[in-house]
């Protein structure tokens, strides 16, 4: 485990959207957490897929009112962005040590002894779910549950690391460049939505476009780096797991046969996979509200539940319930034919200009 809260400092940085940034210094360099909500409530941690942040990756969910009031009722949610990609971000000094997926594992760990949390629901995307679970086989006793959005568990294949080196050099020679924003946009969402309402672009792909102007090409060139390193084939790991786990995968989505292999791996008792149409990987923005009624049924497991009228994103009402109280879900409850192992997201993201 990485050093205790006692031995890392924090820069502290008032941001607008009801949060703090809290830069903190950790034995494995540099990472930046944006925490919203009340403190005293139990912990959800994010982590954001490649060159995503917690802004470009989770705010079609967190902006849903539906999901803040089941998750910002009931969490203080820790927003952990991979190092170098938070907003603002500056280049990290070739200096620094690069990370392996075990470091950023470790780094999450040393996030918790800051905080002072001891058991955390987990939330990540591709990449980001990668870490997350990495992280719950490494330190079990702190993972109560994993929220997980087109997950990879296996070391990477041929065709991926191939695919992966062209995007890194692509990243070394030409930064950001358009070829590759188009790359990683594929990653992301299905062909419906990137093809738009009667060919034009629509307006999460242009939002995405610009977000991702933004990332800092050598930071992302780490990030991608230790995902295309990562040597660990958790399907061992997977059965020793056993914290309850939710896995959404888009049906459009490139890593949609391994998420399935997960869940199958994971086994019906603990594990629901909920298979979205006409979505890609990036289902936390795609089709957000498909997310709802699933996670709201996985939470109620763990004595969670919405909130029936919720006003704001800070503590109101009535305090939710201990995590470490809750009572173990019935397998009924998390199998895939109470949860519907396709779902037909809501249209609500059309856009037509008349």
């Amino acid at each position: 485990m990485g050093e205790s809260s006692d031995s890392v400092s924090v820069d502290i940085d008032m941001l607008s959207f009801e949060g703090k940034e809290y830069v903190l210094k950790t034995s494995r360099g540099s990472v930046s957490v944006y925490v919203c909500g009340d403190q005293e409530k139990p912990a959800l941690i994010t982590y954001p897929d490649v060159a995503l942040n917690y802004m470009s990756c989770f705010q079609g969910l967190f902006f849903c009112p539906e999901a803040a009031s089941l998750l910002l009722h009931n969490f203080c949610i820790y927003h952990i962005d991979a190092p170098g990609h938070e907003l603002g971000a500056d280049v990290i000094s070739s200096d620094v040590p690069l990370l392996s997926v075990d470091d950023l594992a470790d780094q999450v760990a040393e996030v918790l002894d800051f905080f002072g949390l001891k058991e955390v629901l987990c939330l990540g995307v591709t990449a980001g779910a990668y870490i997350l679970t990495l992280f719950a086989t490494k330190y079990k006793e702190r993972v109560l549950g994993l929220i997980l959005v087109s997950p990879i568990c296996k070391a990477p294949s041929w065709t991926e690391w191939l695919y992966n080196k062209v995007l890194l050099n692509l990243l070394y020679f030409y930064g950001m460049c358009g070829v590759l924003k188009e790359c990683l946009i594929q990653r992301y969402f299905s062909k419906e939505i990137r093809c738009g309402v009667h060919g034009a672009e629509s307006d999460i792909i242009q939002a995405c476009r610009r977000l991702l102007d933004e990332r800092q090409s050598l930071n992302v060139m780490r990030i991608l780096q230790a995902i295309n390193d990562r040597r660990h084939d958790l399907t061992d790991g997977l059965k020793e797991l056993q914290c309850k786990t939710l896995i959404f995968v888009g049906e459009s989505s490139q890593f949609r046969d391994e998420s399935v292999y997960m869940s199958a791996k994971l086994g019906k008792k603990i594990c629901a996979l909920v298979e979205v149409q006409a979505c890609g990987s990036l289902v936390t923005e795609e089709h957000p509200y498909a997310m709802i009624i699933p996670m709201e049924f996985f939470l109620m497991g763990f004595g969670y539940h919405r909130q029936p009228h919720f006003t704001s994103s800070s503590s109101n009402g009535s305090s939710p319930a201990n995590p470490l109280s809750h009572s173990c879900i019935a397998p009924e409850l998390l199998s895939p034919e109470s949860l519907g192992i396709k779902l037909k997201p809501i249209k609500t993201r059309v856009n037509i200009e008349v």
